[in-house]
């Protein structure tokens, strides 16, 4: 495995993350196709074996037991300095005031929660899941800073939101002297390239890791456009995203799959090839359901993509409406 510096920070990563949305007690929370401990473990295992050491997860994944599982056994598989584990806050974790969302109350209160379940005194990377339109920035941002300073996080990231939203909270963080984002989670694949067109600049221009969620649009680049699966049968907040362009997304997942035929490679490799083609992007986050979807992963590291292969895979590409933010919902 060969490491990389996540954007401008001096922190080496592996070149994909894992992603842990798909570790957790079904019953718990809103992802019914999620996998328990005993199924999850030895995908966390293999990636370990890999070289993979970047792991993502969030509080509100599976209520909170998708943290449990991950901390749990990345705590037998290897060391904690070797690790690099990132969790995400905003969802809500209980119905009353306060149980969701970003004012430093909150956060606060869920940094302590996600620690007890994770079973380590910090997280490398601690994200705000979604951007809040209901408190002020000063307050989310200064509640990060006061994490960091307090030895509990080393660094901070961002998730989904307006470039706009994005550039005004890395100018308050600066003029303030406060933590700056490490890093932008958005959405970003084959079927969804909105992000080129603002965000992925403003990343680059000021030295954010960009790690990309939904790689391989929930599966849907990796099979054939009317084939199901039960997660995308029961993945309600996936359902959203997808709805918009369907002729246009077909045409694309059809040449994701001829540039595939052609290599005689899974569509998987092909599609997170793209991915990981884009200069400003430092690790995708992957899930993984079964230990052959990091086989895929790991050889998309070796494939390499031609330009003109790169410009078949675009070519169907229409713009799409903005999905994803905080005014749709959240992973």
């Amino acid at each position: 495995m060969d490491y990389r510096k996540l954007g401008t920070t001096g922190l080496d990563v592996s070149p994909l993350c894992l992603g842990c949305m798909t570790f957790g007690v079904p019953d718990r929370g809103n992802h019914a196709w999620t996998l328990d401990e005993e199924a999850s473990r030895p995908i966390l295992r293999k990636a370990v074996e890999a070289g993979i050491n970047f792991f993502d997860t969030a509080n509100v994944y599976s209520d909170g037991t998708s943290e449990e599982i991950v901390g749990r056994a990345l705590k037998e598989f290897a060391r904690r300095d070797e690790l690099v584990i990132a969790t995400k806050v905003h969802g809500r974790m209980r119905p009353s005031p306060n149980g969701g969302g970003l004012s430093r109350k909150a956060i606060m209160t869920e940094i302590d929660a996600s620690l007890r379940r994770l079973g380590t005194d910090y997280v490398d990377l601690y994200q705000i899941h979604r951007f809040d339109f209901e408190v002020p920035i000063e307050e989310t941002l200064e509640a990060l800073h006061d994490v960091v300073k307090a030895g509990k996080a080393r660094y901070i990231g961002a998730s989904s939101m307006a470039a706009w939203q994005f550039a005004t909270m890395l100018h308050v963080a600066d003029a303030e002297g406060w933590t700056r984002f490490a890093t932008m989670q958005n959405y970003l694949n084959l079927l969804y390239r909105e992000e080129e067109r603002e965000m992925l600049p403003l990343c680059a221009a000021e030295g954010v890791g960009v790690i990309p969620w939904s790689p391989l649009a929930r599966g849907r680049l990796t099979r054939d456009w009317d084939e199901a699966t039960e997660r995308s049968r029961t993945d309600e907040f996936g359902k959203t995203l997808y709805e918009h362009t369907a002729t246009a997304d077909r045409r694309v997942v059809e040449a994701v799959a001829a540039v595939a035929s052609e290599r005689d490679v899974p569509r998987a490799q092909v599609a997170l090839a793209w991915v990981l083609a884009k200069p400003e992007v430092s690790a995708p986050i992957v899930g993984a359901s079964k230990p052959a979807h990091l086989d895929d992963a790991l050889a998309a590291l070796e494939l390499g993509l031609s330009e003109g292969e790169i410009a078949r895979l675009e070519e169907a590409y229409v713009p799409h409406a903005v999905v994803g933010h905080s005014t749709q919902g959240f992973l």
